[in-house]
């Protein structure tokens, strides 16, 4: 069962309300001033706290400040105990930091549910605490075991492939033709898996990257981005525009990743026949920039709109649009190491639009 204090200045509350605790099975400590109660919890850490309102030097309200104020007791729940009934001291209560709120005089039925309910609490807390740590630690390790899978994978790739463009090189007069296609498809295939392996290196390295924010000139990382693609840009005779980027605090490389993922898969994604259409945007709202990538591409439909940004999500064959199914996870995941978020909104042989949002 749990430590509980119960911190009130009249003996006569601290020994009905222990009488009630102990009966239910629990540890009680009581103290009879502020002071004295939290030098006791600093020696010892109670899992709640019963705290009287009105008491002399330090009320309650001040003791709970203290309490929330210091990063080893903020977590302790405090249930406020006293004979107001106040809306506004109620209030009072809430704002320094309780939990709950109990009246004098006391009913042991409602003492026992209410301290029963905060036990739970904590425990479910708790749990939650130590499976996210959990989650965090796997995670460390997948992205560890994809970076060095992908980083050791790459030599003995680039060995066969040099093999097979020797053989290529050297012998392709001598081949029939179906020996000549057989080598093209591991050369195809290998490079294939160069960029499946360099997405999972990208990948994995966001988790170790230093994660340094600059001032970022969003229109420099878009001439940047359409620089790099101008190659795919003239293939496809799109169109890329983009008006009021704003100014913003981020990592300058990984900003480029997501723009030109983005718009990359803007300028890829287009039915047979029709010129890509690209629009970026930026709006300004309360507390941070929403950006906008609108295209004129084949859609996507419903029920794939969540599931996109997962890692390996392909809707459609490497042959049809070439790519490793990372593009879009990678996006997901610079995204919210900025504190953002990222979603699409799309309509099937129309278009799509992806947002996501930076930190004003």
């Amino acid at each position: 069962m749990g430590d509980i204090l119960i911190i009130d200045d009249m003996p006569d509350n601290l020994r009905v309300l222990s009488a009630i605790l102990t009966k239910q099975g629990y540890k009680v400590r009581k103290a009879l001033s502020g002071q004295s109660a939290i030098a006791s919890i600093q020696a010892s850490l109670p899992s709640i706290i019963l705290l009287d309102v009105r008491m002399p030097e330090m009320d309650g309200y001040a003791v709970c400040q203290i309490l929330k104020d210091n990063p080893r007791t903020s977590r302790i729940p405090v249930i406020f105990i006293s004979a107001l009934s106040d809306v506004m001291d109620k209030v009072k209560a809430f704002d320094a930091g309780g939990v709950d709120y109990i009246t004098k005089p006391f009913q042991e039925a409602e003492v026992i549910a209410r301290v029963e309910t905060q036990m739970r609490l904590q425990k479910l807390q708790h749990q939650l605490i130590q499976r996210n740590e959990e989650l965090l630690h796997s995670n460390r390790e997948l992205e560890q075991f994809a970076y060095a899978v992908s980083h050791d994978l790459q030599q003995p790739l680039q060995t066969m492939m040099g093999f097979a463009k020797l053989l290529m090189m050297k012998h392709e007069t001598h081949l029939d033709k179906t020996s000549v296609e057989h080598l093209a498809g591991i050369l195809e295939s290998g490079r294939r898996s160069q960029q499946l392996i360099q997405g999972l290196l990208s990948y994995a390295q966001l988790g170790h990257q230093e994660h340094e924010l600059d001032t970022t000139d969003c229109t420099v990382i878009l001439d940047i981005v359409l620089e790099n693609l101008e190659t795919s840009i003239a293939e496809k005779n799109a169109s890329i525009t983009y008006e009021n980027l704003p100014v913003v605090q981020a990592n300058q490389v990984q900003l480029v990743q997501v723009f030109q993922n983005l718009i990359g898969n803007a300028i890829k994604f287009v039915p047979e026949g029709r010129s890509p259409q690209v629009l970026v945007t930026a709006t300004q709202r309360e507390t941070d920039w929403l950006f906008a990538i609108h295209d004129n591409g084949i859609g996507i439909e419903a029920s794939h709109l969540k599931s996109i940004f997962e890692i390996f999500q392909r809707l459609h064959t490497a042959e049809n649009y070439p790519g490793t199914g990372l593009g879009l996870a990678i996006c997901r995941k610079i995204v919210e190491l900025h504190r953002g978020r990222i979603w699409v909104e799309s309509q099937p042989g129309v278009g799509s639009v992806f947002y996501f949002t930076l930190p004003a």
